[in-house]
């Protein structure tokens, strides 16, 4: 089978030179179509965590849309965040958006490089007695960071603040192309939902991330290309080096 037309479950990136290269060598062509959108939880929604934002004296956040909830609930909720707090975010682009809802300079914010271990890595033991909120999404199963925070014994509750909303697909038809991509859990659940008799059949499913992985399996779908890896980081990559094989 030839793969000719390939959907991407997310929009499409600012820069599209690596898809454009692949274009160019195989003459496929992309469709981008986010599956879901991400929105905030109303305050009804997060009030039923019982969970209380000022009992805690640590956030970790992993994404903007996250940080944006949890400043929109706190004000909501009229709770003013103290001075006194600390961010720990994965990224260095995660921890320059505080700048959107805090004065950057006179807060305690410390970023990773992108990995659960360089977070835990930050807090070390000068912060190992803080309490830790670690600001989540309803798709994100936190596995990774909420296990190393439990082997350094340190004290934390995991907490939602955005939730994925499945996206109108009933105008697709998913038949008209030869491979998809998917990113989210919250992908397959829109998949789901739209076409509730959807059939694989020789569609390739290319997953990127891990967190995508198990969902697809369990639901019974084929994968056919995991990214990314060492020799594919990119989506991209990973598709450009499966067609290579055929």
């Amino acid at each position: 089978m030839s793969i000719k037309k390939i959907l991407v479950s997310q929009n499409a990136p600012r820069v599209l030179t690596q898809y454009e290269s692949v274009t160019q060598k195989f003459g496929v062509t992309f469709d981008f179509h986010p599956f879901f959108k991400i929105e905030p939880l109303t305050s009804r929604e997060f009030r039923a965590q019982r969970i209380n934002v000022l009992d805690y004296t640590a956030i970790v956040f992993s994404s903007r849309h996250v940080i944006d909830a949890f400043f929109s609930l706190a004000e909501e909720l009229r709770a003013k965040i103290p001075e006194t707090m600390k961010y720990f975010c994965t990224t260095e682009a995660v921890a320059m958006y505080l700048q959107k809802h805090i004065v950057y300079r006179k807060r305690k914010i410390f970023f990773g490089i992108g990995t659960p271990e360089s977070v835990v890595a930050l807090i070390g033991p000068k912060h190992k007695e803080e309490k830790f909120l670690i600001a989540m999404s309803d798709t994100s199963t936190g596995d990774a960071l909420t296990s190393l925070f439990d082997s350094h014994h340190l004290h934390y509750t995991t907490g939602v603040f955005v939730k994925s909303v499945s996206q109108d697909l009933s105008g697709m038809n998913l038949h008209d192309y030869d491979m998809m991509v998917f990113y989210n859990p919250a992908d397959l659940r829109s998949l789901q939902e739209n076409f509730p008799d959807f059939e694989q059949g020789d569609i390739k499913l290319v997953s990127y991330g891990r967190s995508v992985v198990k969902p697809l399996e369990e639901a019974g779908l084929r994968i056919d290309v995991k990214a990314p890896s060492p020799e594919a980081p990119s989506v991209a990559s990973a598709i450009e080096q499966y067609l290579s094989t055929l």
